[in-house]
């Protein structure tokens, strides 16, 4: 049995295990078990692991609830930070992902932003299944083809697939429950991908709402937002400075000229247990007055 802790990042529903000082991993089984609990749901499993790297504090593994890894989870990594920065009274860390080398640090107000790498256009990087000159706008589209409902997202990669349908509707009034497993799914996809729905609202303001690959429905995807608001100033929707409104909240994106995105942010702690990381087996700490 190890340490854990249930958190959340704007509702977005992260467990953190510690597996430092220990050779397993959290297998996709207990991941879906510990998915499938009243207590433990969640959307992301950040499990810590010593690093090897120089220069490295800890490697992290994400797995999804249905088992599957995920590249990056910016949400997940705030949930981190503050676990690790109240064990330890640091405030900067520095991670390996699949997705890359990330960087994360607390603020004095608790405020938690993540340097979520540079992201990648080129469509053989995103992955996209065939070559696109212009990833701005994709031939991809949903409902009648001379009526539909949604088309021409913008692809690109933050360390994970994404595609951003903008609209001039309200998010709320699309029917992303439905189509989003069916466009994380499309051919065009060869490691599916995360799909959003972005409304631009102002120049420095976007709401957002995600179909998470491997998840479902969202309550905040960090890295989603990232896109969009690359994406939205990519296509000068918006400025590189810009407030993403996800369900849970809002989230501080920042595309610097160095070509990084920043994503600041909150995170909260639930409450912390122990579990097995092979079977997702588990128990919380009995909590003393």
């Amino acid at each position: 049995m190890v340490p854990f802790a249930k958190m959340n990042g704007l509702g977005n529903d992260i467990v953190v295990i510690d597996m430092r000082g220990n050779s397993d991993a959290v297998t996709p089984e207990a991941a879906v078990a510990l998915a499938g609990g009243e207590r433990t749901g969640f959307d992301q499993i950040m499990a810590i692991h010593d690093s090897n790297l120089d220069g490295v504090d800890y490697r992290i593994d994400i797995l999804n609830r249905d088992g599957s890894r995920a590249q990056a989870c910016g949400n997940g990594t705030r949930c981190v930070v503050q676990a690790l920065a109240s064990e330890t009274g640091r405030k900067s860390f520095t991670f390996k992902t699949l997705a890359g080398i990330l960087t994360a640090e607390e603020h004095e107000d608790g405020l938690i932003s993540v340097d979520m790498g540079v992201p990648e256009f080129r469509w053989d990087r995103i992955p996209l299944a065939e070559e696109f000159f212009d990833t701005t706008r994709i031939e991809l589209q949903v409902g009648p083809i001379d009526a539909p409902v949604l088309h021409s997202p913008s692809a690109m990669s933050m360390g994970n697939p994404h595609a951003i349908f903008w609209v001039k509707q309200d998010v709320w009034s699309y029917d992303l429950e439905r189509f989003g497993p069916l466009l994380e799914n499309h051919p065009i996809f060869p490691e599916r991908a995360n799909i959003s729905i972005a409304r631009v609202i102002d120049a420095r303001t976007l709401d957002l709402r995600t179909w998470e690959r491997g998840v479902g429905l969202t309550r905040a995807c960090g890295s989603a937002a990232c896109a969009a608001g690359v994406s939205a100033a990519r296509t000068d929707r918006t400025g590189r400075e810009v407030t993403v409104n996800v369900p849970g909240g809002p989230l501080h994106i920042d595309w610097r000229a160095n070509n990084h995105v920043i994503m600041t942010g909150p995170a909260e702690w639930e409450f912390s247990g122990t579990v097995d990381p092979l079977t997702g087996n588990w128990q919380a700490d009995e909590v003393t007055a």
